[in-house]
């Protein structure tokens, strides 16, 4: 199976191309936040050094979110076009589930990929590896990072972050607990070819247009909106994609 992975969700934007489990090509940018003018060039760049026509591909993986939300726009919205142009399958995954995928099958900690959220939150989820499958231990959530902290605090289990700490979410959690530890920081960029790795397994959409970015809060302008319209709801205030 040929696929094609993208990851703008967050700060990195990286693309991967992968063959049959083997990684054959993949560039990760992480000093740039416009991924709408570096995404497609850096796919057609990918594609032309492994010889790839566009129509070669089977399937196209892409980080879902949460994340920032420009970011997984651009990624669903680019991933859907082609998948919908070239009739190709398409999977979408959890950010931060690649992220958690950086660390490997054989440990036995519980990961816990995280990224800020601003204002002293974070998205977080928390992950096990059990005979070879990374499985989901706690949903993807937007809270604040003490109330993450607590929460898995009262584990009792030895946790594994993963992520960057910044420093406006290292100044709001104080003393860590006792049973978390933070892993180095080449663990918090998102590997694409764990994402075409994970999108292989992953069942394909029935629908490409159904697909919608995983946000996991509202927006700024539906935050404003509903500012200006106390009791009021209004559903599909923001058209995903």
């Amino acid at each position: 199976m040929k696929v094609l992975a993208i990851d703008t969700s967050n700060h990195p934007m990286s693309v991967a191309v992968v063959e049959d489990d083997q990684l054959l090509a993949t560039e990760t940018l992480n000093m740039v936040r416009n991924h709408s003018i570096y995404l497609m060039p850096a796919i057609d760049k990918l594609f032309k050094l492994v010889k790839w026509q566009p129509e070669d591909v089977d399937r196209i993986a892409v980080a879902q979110g949460p994340g920032s939300y420009t970011g997984i726009r651009i990624a669903v919205s680019t991933a859907k076009v082609l998948a919908d142009t070239l009739k190709k399958e398409l999977v979408g995954i959890s950010s931060l589930e690649v992220l958690a995928r950086n660390v490997v099958p054989t440990t036995k900690e519980v990961i816990v990929p995280f990224f800020d959220a601003r204002r002293g939150n974070v998205f977080a989820g928390a992950y096990q590896w059990q005979d070879g499958k990374l499985v989901n231990r706690i949903p993807d959530q937007h809270l604040s990072m003490k109330e993450l902290l607590q929460q898995l605090a009262q584990l009792q289990q030895p946790i594994l972050l993963v992520g960057h700490l910044t420093e406006r979410i290292e100044k709001t959690i104080g003393e860590m607990p006792a049973n978390i530890q933070l892993a180095p920081r080449p663990f918090a960029i998102p590997s694409t070819y764990q994402l075409a790795l994970a999108g292989e397994d992953a069942q394909p959409v029935t629908d490409i247009d159904s697909m919608i970015p995983h946000y996991l809060r509202i927006t700024e302008a539906e935050a404003n909106w509903q500012k200006l319209h106390p009791g009021e709801t209004r559903q599909n205030y923001v058209r995903e994609v």
